[in-house]
């Protein structure tokens, strides 16, 4: 087993490729979530693809389409944004975006910045309905439903934990 996050990423994808250019096998497996999408990997996907050596993504499960499916808003057709930024500006913005959008939107969100993401929900999009998903495919999973009023009510006393989901209803 070899260590490979964001900081030693770029070493290690040249490490891993001439590893898979010698015909050894390689696995890339993250403590949470799928390599490569808001988890490291897609270098090593775009590596391997650029110097033409195969690989095979062996798909587990999805917390993004689990919190979408379990949401319970249109599946037709959503976007997927990643982490909302710390910043509460670019936050803003993405939400502001998010209201726009007329499919279903899903952000990755920390417990930690919860409260202040759905406060500003409030004033970005007051009635749209919301889903926070929490702790997926673990003993504790929550799925939340409510316009962001009423999510922020309870998450001000009941403090979340753990990996959260959010998923903003189609407009």
């Amino acid at each position: 087993f070899i260590s490979y996050y964001e900081h030693n990423e770029v070493r290690r994808t040249a490490e891993l490729v001439e590893r898979l250019m010698r015909g050894e096998n390689v696995a890339l497996i993250t403590d949470a979530g799928t390599p490569g999408l808001s988890d490291p990997g897609l270098r090593l996907i775009r590596e391997c693809i650029q110097r033409e050596v195969p690989f095979t993504i062996i798909p587990g499960p999805s917390s993004i389409l689990t919190a979408l499916v379990g949401s319970g808003f249109s599946t037709g057709k959503f976007s997927f944004c990643g982490f909302l930024p710390v910043k509460s500006g670019q936050r803003e913005r993405e939400l502001r975006a998010a209201a726009d959008r007329s499919e279903t939107t899903i952000f990755f969100e920390s417990p930690y910045r919860l409260t202040k993401t759905l406060a500003a929900c409030i004033d970005v999009m007051p009635d749209r309905q919301l889903c926070v998903a929490r702790e997926l495919t673990k003993k504790f999973e929550e799925f939340r439903r409510g316009t962001a009023g009423e999510l922020l009510a309870h998450y001000e006393t009941h403090p979340p934990k753990g990996e959260i989901v959010l998923v903003i209803s189609e407009r």
